[in-house]
């Protein structure tokens, strides 16, 4: 098209201008970092995604995966998702072992990556077992659902659990950045920000969600209850670099509820139900059966009412 080639010979000094200064900061960037890292090797945000609705589905073929057919026909449906998911899955290991590579001590084996699949998939039965005790959990737990079906297909805190408890299994069978990936792509659809490093016990329910963050480092034992907002995150004291792995996340014990826009910062301990209100800045240890709380919002008369403010005139 005439009209089209003009407009680009127009717009030409433009382009080769961008293209001069992307190239600069890519040069720039790339003196500042490793340069044994292959960063052409990173492990694909597209393929763990398809990757991660391949495992739901093989978890669970009918509300997930949307399997139709007869019993006797279900093992072979979840079969042919593991062996997609699986053959995905170890491609994009590879990358990522490709990408540590330079940091290893010696070349990984060969069959690293289909070792690491084989042993993700011993753990599919206890994930599964997981994230069905978060369904319950928020199904008891929340009297506006319907049905565990519904906790499922549509909870936040389901979704993200799901996510985590896969994304888990494969930091510890040391994939990090893969792990790292799927739990991000968990906060994107919910707002749920679960380090896949945490450690999470049975039946935790996440109600809400919106804004909950819960860092690498956390312990959090069974049948554990946050609402939305909620952080388990680092104290800015317990970080001496960026590259420490030491513990420095909250421990939540055993059935402890933390409600809405608490903060709880460092290696504290909430002891076993425990309860810290809403709005609760806790950087020490809080003992089981303990309650935390904010003073509550005083009512004030109509006398003891501020005045409103005047209206504020204006030049002209």
């Amino acid at each position: 098209m005439p009209g089209l080639h003009r407009i680009e010979r127009r717009g030409q000094p433009a382009i080769d201008a961008a293209i001069s200064a992307l190239r600069a900061s890519r040069g720039a960037w790339r003196e500042r970092q490793d340069p044994l890292r292959r960063v052409d090797s990173f492990p694909a945000r597209a393929a763990l995604g398809r990757i991660v609705d391949l495992l739901a589905a093989a978890l669970y073929p009918r509300r997930l995966g949307g399997f139709r057919g007869a019993d006797r026909d279900e093992d072979a449906f979840v079969a042919a998702k593991l062996i997609s998911a699986f053959a995905e899955l170890e491609k994009e290991i590879g990358r990522e072992l490709g990408y540590w590579q330079a940091e290893a001590s010696a070349p990984f084996d060969a069959d690293q990556p289909g070792t690491i699949v084989r042993l993700f998939a011993t753990t599919l039965g206890e994930v599964r077992r997981r994230i069905d005790s978060d369904v319950e959990a928020a199904f008891h737990g929340d009297p506006a659902a319907r049905s565990v079906d519904e906790v499922l297909l549509c909870y936040p805190g389901a979704i993200a659990s799901l996510h985590h408890r896969i994304a888990h299994e494969l930091y510890e069978l040391g994939v990090p950045i893969i792990a790292r990936i799927i739990s991000e792509l968990a906060n994107e659809r919910t707002g749920i920000d679960i380090h896949p490093g945490a450690t999470i016990g049975d039946g935790l329910f996440i109600d809400h969600g919106t804004g909950v963050v819960i860092g690498e480092t956390a312990i959090i034992g069974a049948r554990v209850r946050l609402y939305q907002h909620v952080t388990l995150g680092a104290a800015a004291r317990s970080i001496a670099s960026p590259r420490e792995r030491h513990a420095r996340h909250p421990i939540v014990e055993d059935d402890a509820v933390i409600y809405a826009g608490a903060t709880i910062l460092g290696r504290v301990t909430i002891g076993a139900r425990a309860v810290i209100g809403g709005n609760v800045w806790l950087l020490d240890d809080v003992p089981a059966d303990a309650q935390v709380f904010q003073p509550e919002a005083a009512q004030l008369s109509h006398q003891d009412q501020p005045s409103p403010r005047l209206p504020i005139a204006r030049g002209h």
